[in-house]
């Protein structure tokens, strides 16, 4: 069977519908990434399963969501922007319908930079709403100078003093109207050459390793290639996926702590990536920058899992026939 030509719009409905379903599906683990890379001093998290344990415990079972309406909402165009940006670079660079691998890797280039213009504010804004609840369970936790000390005596007359009101969460929203009201439309745009780090390789190693790996063992009949098996491309997205997070996860690292604007207690600001990567290295060693690398790895390889299963249905085909 050939391998027939997708249709920009119909691509661009796949990616978005693929968006919104792998957003829903892997969210979760996604917030426990960003909470395991935040934590510097108090270690609040054992690890992944821990993480989403402690959050369901405390915040119920939508605690696991926080952020993800942010994501929700610009997920679609991020996909959009993405997939139409290497759609067309693969097209400029073609030559006679044949792409050599500096072009992948170069239409894969193309298309990282071009979704940094939503990709920033979309993690900009989810990482805080992530991270509150990160925040206000290492309050909970003593450290460990005020484990050692000793209590106030109790009183015999006065009641105990209540405990304090835990403090209001953000929303995505009141995040956006402080930031431009403080920093302009450059708050939202805080880490964007640390994104732009991150999503360009990711989008150099994904492209061309999903390509050729999609293309294994099928072999061209009269210039045009046979349709590869839902397994395989199922298997080429997840595979390319998974190898393109890990490799890129500490980039990741750094641009997480750079986008968080709340710091817990005992944890390092920033100036920039430079700054980032030294005091890393210099408080946490080389192990940290692979802080949620596993995660990573289990949000990303669903995504394009799922991504392959839309396109492989025709989804964005049969809502283009219907409105036709």
């Amino acid at each position: 069977m050939a391998e027939t030509k997708v249709s920009l719009p119909a691509k661009l409905i796949n990616g978005g519908v693929a968006g919104l379903v792998g957003v829903t599906c892997v969210f979760p683990i996604d917030l426990a990434k960003t909470r395991l890379q935040n934590q510097q001093g108090i270690q609040v998290y054992k690890g992944m399963l821990d993480c989403l344990a402690k959050t369901i415990r405390t915040d119920g079972y939508f605690g696991c969501y926080r952020g993800a309406a942010v994501n929700l909402t610009l997920v679609t165009p991020e996909k959009a922007i993405k997939l139409a940006a290497n759609d067309i670079f693969r097209q400029k660079l073609s030559k006679d319908g044949h792409l050599p691998l500096w072009g992948e890797v170069l239409a894969g280039s193309g298309a990282g930079t071009c979704q940094v213009i939503v990709t920033t504010p979309m993690e900009m804004l989810k990482i805080q709403l992530q991270d509150a609840g990160r925040l206000a369970a290492q309050r909970s936790v003593p450290t460990p100078a005020q484990a050692a000390a000793p209590g106030p005596a109790p009183s015999l007359v006065a009641p105990p003093p209540a405990p304090p009101a835990p403090p209001q969460r953000p929303s995505a929203t009141s995040i956006t109207v402080e930031l431009l009201k403080t920093r302009g439309l450059a708050g939202l745009y805080r880490g964007a050459g640390a994104t732009l780090m991150r999503d360009v390789p990711f989008s150099m190693i994904y492209f061309p390793l999903f390509a050729n790996l999609n293309a294994l063992g099928r072999e061209k009949s009269g210039g045009v290639q046979a349709r590869a098996p839902f397994w395989q491309s199922f298997i080429a997205g997840c595979t390319a996926g998974s190898v393109a997070a890990v490799a890129v996860t500490p980039l990741d690292v750094i641009k997480t702590r750079l986008q968080t604007l709340q710091k817990g207690e005992g944890e390092d600001t920033y100036k920039g990536i430079v700054d980032c990567t030294q005091r890393i290295l210099r408080r946490e060693g080389p192990s940290a920058f692979l802080k949620g690398a596993t995660c990573r790895a289990l949000v990303i390889a669903p995504l394009f899992g799922i991504a392959q299963g839309v396109y492989f249905l025709g989804v964005g085909e049969t809502v283009l026939g219907l409105l036709g």
